[in-house]
This record gives structure tokens, sequence and C-alpha cells, in this order.
């Protein structure tokens, strides 16, 4: 009977499972199918015969491997400079009291939760003063809107998490704080800090409003706006748009399977802490 029990367990998980994985399973074998069998009905589930004339149109004949190279220097940009804002914030508001810092911190949060239409016309304003659209620094500093509010209240935790004894110690020892924070207190909130870099990547690699935005030149579009490169007034090339996904797709799929440890045990110990 408990076997019984448990079994069933098994199925709202399957379910979960197929409806998470499904997509991802049609995006990849749609991406080798010839164009005729994209809209066969009933569909076809495998290639008959699979074709590469979809990479060959998303590699040689588009913009997507310029757009595959913007979109990895924003996000790498972005991910980084967020980071190094949010260890400095984030060690701060652990570490130290002062006046309204709980207030600052929830405003921090705050303004994670404010729509992104809100914020489009006065950035786009201050963009164009400092002459930054159309540029990779002026997308990766929009980008710190998406990304670093919530780098900082996370980090914040992690540093929470650390016995403040241990930091004294080693201060008494004859460490500065920073030599404190960088041998100390980073090395032992690596999957925290593993989860945000993971976090912030991703965020700003699928990123679609700011892009559309502030990269109106072709030469500095990203991969979310390039897709639509392969729609036209009458048609879309759905085979190219699946094969252009799925190369989007890889860089994160690759990332998350070699870091999947750091990153789930970062999301679980940040649950207990705060």
């Amino acid at each position: 009977m408990k076997a019984q029990r448990r079994g069933w367990i098994f199925v709202p998980l399957a379910i979960l499972l197929l409806v998470a994985v499904f997509p991802f399973f049609w995006m990849a074998i749609s991406s080798f199918k010839p164009l005729g069998q994209l809209y066969s009905i009933p569909p076809q589930w495998l290639p008959n015969p699979p074709t590469m004339r979809n990479f060959e149109e998303v590699m040689f004949r588009s913009n997507i491997p310029r757009y595959f190279i913007n979109s990895t220097i924003i996000s790498l940009g972005s991910t980084l400079l967020a980071l190094v804002f949010a260890i400095f914030a984030a060690y701060g508001f652990a570490r130290f009291n002062f006046r309204g810092k709980s207030a600052a911190l929830a405003f921090v949060l705050i303004g994670q939760l404010l729509p992104t239409a809100t914020v489009i016309v006065p950035l786009y304003l201050v963009l164009s003063y400092f002459n930054l659209i159309n540029t990779y620094l002026g997308l990766i500093l929009v980008y710190l809107i998406l990304t670093l509010p919530l780098s900082v209240w996370m980090l914040t935790g992690y540093f929470r998490s650390i016995p403040s004894e241990l930091e004294e110690a080693a201060i008494i020892d004859g460490a500065s704080r920073l030599g404190v924070l960088f041998r100390i207190s980073l090395p032992l909130i690596l999957p925290g800090i593993v989860a945000v870099m993971l976090y912030s990547f991703v965020a700003t690699w699928n990123e679609f409003v700011f892009a559309l935005s502030f990269a109106t030149d072709r030469t500095m579009k990203t991969l979310p706006i390039g897709l639509a490169e392969f729609s036209t007034e009458f048609d879309i090339d759905w085979g190219a748009v699946m094969a252009a996904s799925l190369l989007m797709t890889l860089p994160i799929a690759i990332i998350f399977l070699v870091l999947q440890k750091l990153f789930v045990g970062g999301l679980m110990s940040g649950a207990t802490k705060g």
C-alpha cells in the first residue's frame, strides 16, 4: 500500500515534467524538420529526413551570429557589473548599522517591482542625453535595473548567515575589512554568488522590452529581438525561428548543467537565510 501511495506522488511530477520539457523537445525536433513537415496535419513528431537547412539559414543568411555576440557581451557585462555592486552593497547592509537601513533595503527590493514600462521614457531621455542609445554600455547600465535589486537582496541574506565573530577574529589578527570580505566572506557564500550570477545572466539574456527600446540599430540588436527577423507581413519561417531559439537556449542550458550543484545549493541554503 505504501508503495502504491508513493507511486501516486510521481503522477503530478510526471505531468509537470511533461509540461515543462515538451516545448523544448518540440523546439529541438522542429529545428531539424523541412518546412513542409512543420505544417503537416496530423503533426509529424520526428523529422524525416532531418535537415540542416534551418541552421544554415540562421548561421549564414541572417544576422543571428551578430545578435548572439551582442547578447553575450551585454549579458556578461551586466552580470559582472551587477555582481560587483551587489557584493559591496549587500555586505554594507549585512555588516554595518546606519539610520534608515531597513527602509533602504526595502526600497532596493521595491525597485525590482516597478513595471518596466514606467521607466522606459526616463531611461531613454537619460541615455539619449549621454549618447548611450545603441551602445553596449547603455544596455549594460539599463539592465542593472533588472538584476541589481534582487541580487543585493539575496546576497545580503548570505552575508548575514556568516557569523560576525569569524570576521571580528580576522580583524583582530590584522586583516582589513576588504581583506575579510575577499578572503573569508566571499568564499563562504560562493553558492550564493553562483545563484545570483545565473539569475542575472538569464534575466538579461532573455530580456526583450529594454533591448527593443534602446537597441534600434541593426548592429546592436540582441537575440530576442533578432528572432523577429524571420517574420514578415505574410509569412513566418518557423524552421529558422526554432533553430535560432535552440541556439539561444543552448548557452543557458550548458551553463546551468555545469553549475547545477552550486546553483541548487545556493538557492536551498538561501531559503533558510535572512
